[in-house]
């Protein structure tokens, strides 16, 4: 089971909270995320703290908050501020780097994360649902963490050990953020826009739709992802990259996995990624599931995210010999079902195949 965190205070607080209570874990993970930008993105420490230094000065700017999270973070858990500051904007460092893949000829970068959204109407409650299997590099630790802030909003998300703020996860106006990794052409680290984790901190915050929507989309865009918010009777995925962004809506339900739905529609240019049809697999048969199903229930939402079609490259991913023999495994490493209505969460701890769901709640 993760570890479960309550947190409060302003940022600096909590960020020295959780790096106290997290100190081995966000230790292993910083060890872990150097070793990977070695082996899969071919980046030395010196060059991956490079970015992490010019990062932490835009995030000056950009967030002082966030920034002082981060210095909490460092002070408990006893790492450099340089290497959270590194850690916390690693989705700019790996998939700018995933998005060159091309210069490497034979690799395959990683693809992962299935995440949908079930309409008021089409679920067997009544309530908005969002969901994802969130995919990523074996071994990472993370953590939920319950946070009261200053002006009263909870959040109840998690998020990797060492990262600050949260990334999935829901706040007690009933809104709600899913997330998937993008790539696409114009993909820049070095232009500093606001990063994934700080528009993920900020969109979980927010009071409504509207405004974590534009949280989301605060410019400028510099590096692609995936974002799905709801809240009440509404969902919208937002596909957000260097060109543009397309917005997703249907009455029914929402899927999204690691690649643009229609990017020609909005201008945007992806690189030629030879596993996209893996992710496209893992999109249709997430929405098949939900359709086989009149009125789903949590349960049928457990099992869609317990999908193993296609393994090991399933809706719930397990690692590949070939990853391993590279050193380089992937898998499902939580799985997440929120219920907006009624504010709660249920989170396996590893691919829910084989790992149960623990229920949380605000």
């Amino acid at each position: 089971m993760l570890p479960y965190l309550r947190l409060e205070g302003p940022p600096y607080d909590q960020g020295l909270a959780q790096g106290k209570a997290l100190s081995d874990r966000i230790a292993h993970n910083v060890e872990l995320y150097f070793q990977r930008f070695e082996v899969e993105c071919h980046l030395s420490p010196r060059e991956a703290r490079a970015r992490g230094a010019r990062y932490l000065e835009a995030l000056r700017q950009q967030s002082p908050a966030y920034v002082q999270g981060l210095e909490g973070l460092a002070l408990g858990s006893g790492q450099p501020l340089l290497d959270i500051a590194t850690l916390n904007v690693r989705y700019e460092i790996v998939y700018h780097q995933f998005g060159q893949e091309a210069v490497y000829p034979g690799r395959e970068a990683p693809n992962g994360c299935t995440a949908f959204a079930l309409m008021p109407g089409e679920s067997a409650d009544g309530n908005l649902w969002l969901g994802q299997n969130w995919d990523w590099m074996e071994g990472v630790q993370g953590a939920l963490q319950h946070i009261t802030e200053p002006d009263g909003t909870q959040v109840l998300a998690f998020t990797e050990a060492g990262i600050f703020g949260g990334k999935m996860g829901l706040n007690n106006h009933g809104l709600g953020l899913c997330i998937n990794g993008l790539v696409s052409l114009g993909d820049d680290w070095a232009k500093l826009g606001p990063p994934f984790h700080l528009r993920t901190y900020q969109a979980l915050r927010q009071k409504t739709l509207a405004e974590a929507e534009a949280a989301i989309l605060t410019p400028p865009r510099t590096q692609s992802g995936n974002f799905l918010l709801g809240q009440g009777d509404k969902a919208v995925d937002l596909e957000v990259s260097p060109q543009g962004v397309a917005r997703w809506e249907d009455p029914r339900w929402l899927v999204h996995a690691n690649h643009y739905i229609a990017p020609e529609r909005f201008g945007i240019e992806v690189p030629p990624i030879e596993w996209l049809d893996r992710s496209q697999h893992r999109a249709e048969r997430l929405q098949k599931r939900l359709s086989q199903v009149k009125k789903p229930s949590l349960q049928d939402l457990q099992a869609a995210l317990s999908d193993r079609e296609g393994a090991p490259y399933a809706v719930c991913r397990t690692a590949s010999a070939e990853e391993y023999a590279l050193g380089e495994p992937y898998r499902t490493i939580v799985s997440v079902i929120m219920n907006l209505g009624t504010r709660e969460m249920w989170v396996s701890d590893g691919p829910p195949h084989e790992n149960p769901y623990t229920r949380y709640s605000l």
